[in-house]
């Protein structure tokens, strides 16, 4: 048993109310540089939606991730043979346009122009080349479009979902979103560090964040091929590729990511996993329907003798340790099975994980009329607005039965919460739904304040540094966020 740490996160799908303040805060903290400027490292969807990059999520034209060939696997769109014949052109890579062109605008026109009869405008300018344009897009352009033909209906994950139950939730009574918050998922098989031909994409041993050495990378652009979830960036300016680095200065210095310091939602939970590094081959190359319980068996308890044993022996500190005990992120993921990674069959095994939204049952107006279908109060999960297949499709391979069993815990929580708080649920029923998804009344009180009540400590535990450990750690990065914002002491130049 290879044990060892790991940085990891979940993000609350049912408490995001889509600000994007999460955004602002890493643009403004990291992305606000020549070259940088359309780089989103945290981006906030629409789901039904398209994404950012429009269609992110389809490798058949992106070529992102891995593929299982027998009881191998292999990169989709890298890899040696094909790195070498697409090294000095990539076909599999979004184009500006599939992020969007930024911009500014012509201020200073507003105050300059001539007089005359005509209001003056700010036009739009293009910080790519400096020349007048015409905005066409943007990273939110979809922002809360919930059934538009030109983003919700083309949505990668509407393949699973019948024409009848497409038709049926794009209804306007019943036409439903969420929203999608998404970083780096510093997955624990990332294939953008196994295509890069320089080796500049690395994995920290201390803590699993994937960061890029700039002084290594030569602008080969694998990477942004090989991450299906297109967290890695090109910057244009300097030649590098660059990618969220989960605010590390932060990190060591015991503060939280900014995008969860800021989140206004508090949707976000930051900890400690254990993982035994010895399955994740055997994890990554299964079949679609059992990625996400095999990637579960991965992470390991904390409190077990024998995996404190283990660790210990890895060179795994105690505060560590303790703090992989206290991580929210354990309890969601592997103690309640409430938390789910996003679009598993990628086979990068991700270590952000997602609670699904719990969308309320579908109604009909009728002669003016609104019509629950349900018969109770909570309706069951096979009625909510957005189809379990969409769900599946999204967190678990394909796999409905996965997101049936996490969808009736967190409906078994809200009929607790309801008995508890109003008390007009037939106390039978509830119990023998308790008793159905395996909570009890302690359990579900406990899910129920991790995820309403929680203090800033209890939502984000962070093991102490050891800088003595790790080399990265030797120079305060914070003091050059102006140049890089990666640690280094020279801005990063072209070719060798």
């Amino acid at each position: 048993m290879d044990v060892r740490s790991q940085i990891s996160m979940v993000f609350h799908l049912d408490k995001c109310i889509g600000c994007h303040t999460c955004s602002i805060a890493c643009k403004n903290t990291w992305t606000d540089r020549k070259g940088a400027e359309y780089m989103w490292w945290n981006n906030v969807e629409t789901k039904p939606g398209t994404g950012y990059p429009t269609k992110w999520e389809d490798q058949s034209i992106y070529k992102g991730g891995w593929e299982k060939d027998s009881h191998f696997l292999k990169l989709n769109g890298a890899g040696k043979v094909k790195g070498l014949k697409n090294i000095f052109h990539n076909p599999n890579m979004p184009e500006m346009d599939d992020y969007y062109e930024p911009w500014t605008y012509d201020y200073s026109h507003l105050f300059d122009a001539p007089e005359g009869n005509d209001q003056p405008t700010a036009r739009p300018i293009s910080l790519v080349t400096g020349e007048p344009m015409q905005v066409k897009g943007g990273p939110n352009w979809d922002d809360d479009l919930s059934g538009t033909p030109d983003y919700a209906r083309q949505d990668v994950n509407m393949k699973n979902v019948t024409k009848a139950e497409q038709e049926a939730m794009f209804q306007l009574e019943q036409m439903t979103m969420h929203y999608l918050p998404r970083i780096c998922n510093h997955c624990l098989n990332p294939a953008c560090v196994a295509a890069c031909p320089s080796g500049a994409i690395y994995k920290r041993g201390e803590d699993g964040i994937v960061l890029v050495n700039q002084n290594k990378c030569r602008g080969w652009r694998m990477c942004v091929t090989a991450c299906p979830y297109k967290k890695t960036y090109y910057n244009w300016n300097t030649g590098k590729s660059e990618k969220c680095i989960l605010c590390f200065p932060r990190l060591e210095t015991g503060q939280t990511p900014a995008c969860m310091h800021t989140c206004v939602g508090r949707i976000r939970y930051l900890g400690v996993l254990l993982y035994d590094a010895d399955v994740i081959r055997t994890a990554a190359i299964s079949d679609d329907e059992d990625l996400v319980s095999n990637q579960m068996e991965i992470y390991l308890d904390p409190f077990s003798p024998s995996v404190i044993k283990a660790a210990k022996e890895n060179g795994i500190s105690d505060d560590t340790l303790e703090a992989a005990q206290k991580s929210p992120v354990y309890k969601f993921v592997k103690e309640w099975g409430l938390a789910l990674p996003l679009h598993p069959e990628f086979r990068t095994i991700p270590n952000l994980f997602y609670v699904p939204p719990l969308l309320p049952t579908i109604g009909k107006v009728e002669d003016g009329n609104y019509h629950n279908s349900a018969e109770e109060l909570f309706g069951g999960i096979e009625n909510t607005r957005l189809p379990i297949s969409y769900m599946a499709s999204l967190f678990s391979a394909g796999n409905e039965e996965t997101i049936k069993k996490v969808l009736k815990k967190l409906m078994a929580v809200r009929w607790f919460r309801r008995d508890e708080t109003v008390g007009d649920q037939s106390k039978e029923q509830l119990e023998e739904v308790l008793k159905e998804v395996g909570v009890t009344r302690e359990v579900a009180d406990e899910i129920y304040r991790l995820t309403s009540l929680p203090t800033v400590k209890e939502r984000y535990v962070i093991p102490p540094a050891h800088r003595e450990e790790a080399i990265e750690m030797i120079e305060d990065s914070g003091d050059v966020k102006g140049n890089t914002g990666f640690g280094f002491n020279h801005k990063p130049t072209r070719g060798l």
